[in-house]
C-alpha cells in the first residue's frame, strides 16, 4: 500500500488524469432515466463489487485518451463486479424467454464532458451467445469462461475461468449488514452508481446508459479471494485482497442505445 501511495503522489502533477474541474461532474444526471426508447431489459443479480486502489499513471496508459481518470479523493481505482443476469433481452422479447447467464467484469472509473461513466477492460460471460452478441453490436470486449456460483448456508462462492488463457477467479464471502442506497459524495456512491459506459469503436467514442434504482447495498465479509485476472489485465500492483467490496442483492435494468459522442 506504501508503493501505491507514493506512485499516486508522484503523479498528482498530471492533470490530464483527472477532470478539469472536479465541482462540475454530475453525478446525479445520469441516474435519472433519460427520455428515449429502451433497447433492452436485464436483471442484475448477486452482485459483488471489489475495488483495489491503482496508481494513476498506471491507468492512464491503458484507458483512452479522449476520456479523464475519475479518481476520488485523488485516488484512483480498478473494480471487478461478478453477478447473475437474467431475462437478458431486447424490448420485443418476452421477459420469460430472455437469456440467464454469468458475468464478471474489470473496469475502472471515467468522465468525458463532466459526465462520469465505466470504461471496461474486459468482461467475462458463461453464454457463448452474449459473448458473441456483445462483441458484434456493443463493441465490447467479452470473453467466453467457464464461470459458477454456488449457496452454502450464508456462504456464496464464485469460480470463474478462462481456460485457454490459463487464468482464474475463486472468490467466497458472506454478505454483511444493509448500508441502504449509497448517498452521494460517498465512497460507495462512487463505486456503485455508475449508469454511464464509454467505448471506442472504429475510432470513434461512444456513450450507452441504463438506469435502474439505486442498489441496495451491503458491506462483505470475504472469506477467500483468488484472483489471476487483474495481472493478465495488466494490473500487477492488485495482488492480495481488494481494499473494499461491497454487495447488492440487485436491481431491474433498462437498456439504451449505445451512441457516438
Amino acid at each position: 500500500m506504501e508503493s501505491l501511495q507514493v506512485a499516486l503522489h508522484a503523479n498528482a502533477e498530471l492533470v490530464s488524469m483527472r477532470p478539469r474541474n472536479p465541482n462540475m461532474i454530475d453525478r446525479i444526471g445520469p441516474t435519472r432515466r433519460p427520455q428515449r426508447k429502451v433497447r433492452g431489459y436485464q436483471n442484475w443479480r448477486s452482485l459483488l463489487f471489489l475495488h483495489w486502489p491503482v496508481p494513476v499513471a498506471d491507468l492512464r496508459q491503458v484507458v483512452p485518451k479522449s476520456l479523464q481518470l475519475d479518481v476520488y479523493e485523488d485516488v484512483a481505482y480498478v473494480g471487478m463486479v461478478p453477478f447473475v443476469m437474467q431475462r437478458v433481452r431486447p424490448r420485443w422479447w418476452p421477459a420469460c424467454s430472455g437469456f440467464n447467464f454469468l458475468e464478471m467484469n474489470i473496469r475502472t472509473y471515467v468522465v468525458h464532458e463532466n459526465q462520469p461513466g465505466v470504461y471496461f477492460f474486459s468482461l467475462d460471460a458463461d453464454s457463448a451467445l452474449a459473448v458473441w452478441a456483445a462483441r458484434k453490436f456493443w463493441g465490447l470486449p467479452y470473453y467466453h469462461a467457464e464461470m459458477s456460483i454456488e449457496h452454502d448456508g450464508k456462504e456464496t462462492h464464485y469460480q470463474i475461468a478462462r481456460r485457454r488463457a490459463g487464468i482464474r477467479h475463486d472468490v467466497r464471502y458472506r454478505v454483511g449488514e444493509s448500508v441502504g442506497p449509497s448517498q452521494p459524495d460517498t465512497l460507495e456512491h462512487f463505486f456503485l452508481e455508475r449508469y454511464l459506459m464509454f467505448v471506442e469503436r472504429h475510432g470513434k467514442l461512444h456513450v450507452g446508459q441504463v438506469h435502474h434504482t439505486p442498489y441496495p447495498a451491503h458491506t462483505v465479509e470475504l472469506l477467500h479471494v483468488d484472483d489471476g485476472f487483474l495481472s493478465a489485465t495488466g494490473f500487477d500492483c492488485c495482488e492480495g485482497p481488494p481494499a473494499f467490496a461491497h454487495f447488492a442483492s440487485g436491481v431491474d435494468v433498462e437498456v439504451f442505445d449505445l451512441v457516438p459522442i
